[in-house]
């Protein structure tokens, strides 16, 4: 079998034991993403940036920098970031019960 179809194969094997709930999930990587656009996200959900930052966390200066390009959300930042744009209901529950 050529390297190429030995690499899928395992691919969908690993995929098929992922789905089937018997993957150790340890040994995965959570891939984040380069870019995020936060502006975007603030956008979709109708919010001012105020409004955004103060429900978030977030200080509207850092919101600023972000969205105007100067400056660039770190790693943790970009996860949040994506769990807000996926789950923003989740995040307000769960800032409330703090």
């Amino acid at each position: 079998m050529s390297a190429v179809a030995d690499s899928i194969r395992r691919g969908l094997l690993q995929a098929v034991t992922y789905a089937a709930g018997e993957a150790d999930t340890t040994e995965y990587r959570v891939n984040m993403p380069d870019h995020i656009d936060v502006k975007a996200i603030r956008g979709r959900m109708g919010l001012t940036q105020e409004a955004f930052a103060n429900q978030f966390g977030f200080s509207v200066s850092t919101l600023r920098h972000w969205e105007n390009g100067s400056r660039r959300p770190e790693s943790a930042a970009r996860a949040y970031l994506t769990v807000i744009e996926r789950a923003p209901g989740a995040v307000r529950a769960a800032l409330r019960a703090t």
